[in-house]
């Protein structure tokens, strides 16, 4: 057996400092990170499949910064949005009716009186 010999002079060289796992969450949250790849499937040369993956991960205001916003319009996600949805088709729907209506009244009508009618 061998003896390990420590000198006074050998100097310790401290390793990365250590950073615990709330800290780096706030710091991702605060700042955002991006990771991105790609994904395909070729066969024979011949490109068969391609998913493009983007992941943002950031708190709210960190994504409104950075023009992120999407949950406030998606309808599965907002109220606020699937009432806004919800009263466009509405409308929509609306419009609909009164044309097929006002058609269905032209037709009901005699052909001499919308003949007077359109002149």
């Amino acid at each position: 057996m061998t003896e390990m010999e420590f000198s006074p002079e050998s100097s310790y060289a401290p390793g990365p400092s250590t950073t615990n796992l709330a800290e780096i969450l706030e710091r991702v949250l605060d700042k955002g990170i991006v990771i991105a790849g790609d994904i395909k499937i070729d066969l024979l040369d011949i490109e068969l499949l391609t998913i493009r993956l983007r992941l943002f991960i950031s708190s709210v205001e960190t994504a409104k910064k950075a023009g992120i916003d999407w949950w406030e319009t998606d309808p599965a996600l907002s109220s606020r949005a699937a009432e806004h949805s919800l009263a466009l088709e509405n409308k929509e729907l609306r419009e609909k009716v009164e044309a097929l209506e006002r058609k269905a009244s032209r037709a009901s009508r005699s052909p001499r009186r919308r003949a007077e009618e359109d002149s």
